[in-house]
């Protein structure tokens, strides 16, 4: 299908998108790498009015440490934070969860601030920044704020952004031990049935495809907390979420892979 008709603007600075999307309200959209945007104004399912491209903003295109934490830039690209050697040494998650997204032609144009920007509960990156306990820089007309992950996703393809604000850095903390990404789907460039990503031997364990938004497994982190076993642990991981049926897998399946991806991870992640 073709979009419906929209107006173009090149944002010169992360200022001057902030002023456009001030501008313009809801009827905005911020491109990036366009991947997630695109394909939605195609079937209708997103018509702005005005798109705002923020591709060009290189300033945005970082990856640094500093003092235990890792500041990533909004637009750095998928592609780059699979190759970082920075992320390889102080957050491997990151860099091996990126290297999972798609295809290479998505990784070379998708953008960590547009992925998360995005809230597909199915994506791969959000899971990764939750269960590291991350937090999502956005910059709006009065400035800097900043936005827990576990605050971030509100609800199917919704995040707590204003219409007013772009995500302009995204900061998780160092540290390498005890982590594991497992993804389960039919093909290897497709969205994930069902994933999940541990962080630091199961103090931060978080689920894909398995409600509204990218989640916390919380029940799971409670049972690791409490000395319980992988195993003991896992067989925990769907409660309380109400996953979608769809062509893929139904609500059960999904479950029934919940518990066990969740205990391939930790077990992976080194909890016995």
């Amino acid at each position: 299908m073709i979009p419906a008709s929209f107006d173009y603007k090149v944002a010169e600075s992360a200022e001057h998108a902030v002023a456009l999307l001030t501008e313009h309200g809801d009827e905005a959209k911020l491109l990036a790498g366009g991947h997630s945007l695109i394909p939605m104004m195609r079937f209708r399912l997103a018509t702005p009015t005005v798109l705002v491209d923020v591709g060009r903003l290189d300033d945005l295109r970082y990856i640094n440490a500093d003092n235990g934490t890792i500041s990533i830039g909004a637009l750095t690209r998928h592609s780059e934070l699979e190759h970082s050697e920075l992320l390889a040494q102080s957050c491997p998650m990151m860099a091996s969860v990126a290297a999972l997204v798609g295809d290479p032609a998505v990784r070379h144009r998708g953008t960590l601030g547009g992925t998360l920007a995005h809230s597909d509960p199915a994506s791969d990156l959000p899971a990764a920044v939750l269960a590291l306990g991350g937090t999502i820089v956005a910059r709006g007309p009065g400035g800097d704020r900043e936005i827990a992950a576990t605050d971030f996703f509100t609800g199917y393809f919704e995040s707590a952004l204003a219409d007013d604000e772009m995500i302009v850095e995204v900061r998780v903390p160092a540290g390498g031990a005890g982590w594991n990404y497992q993804k389960f789907n039919r093909r290897a460039q497709d969205w994930a049935i069902v994933g999940v990503a541990v962080a630091n031997a199961g103090a931060g364990v978080s689920l894909v495809n398995m409600g509204s938004t990218p989640l916390r497994a919380s029940a799971v982190e409670a049972a690791v907390a409490s000395g319980a076993s992988a195993a003991d642990a896992a067989a925990v991981a769907a409660e309380g979420l109400q996953p979608p049926s769809d062509l893929n897998a139904d609500a059960d399946y999904r479950r029934h892979l919940a518990r066990v991806f969740t205990q391939r991870a930790l077990n992976a992640a080194g909890v016995a």
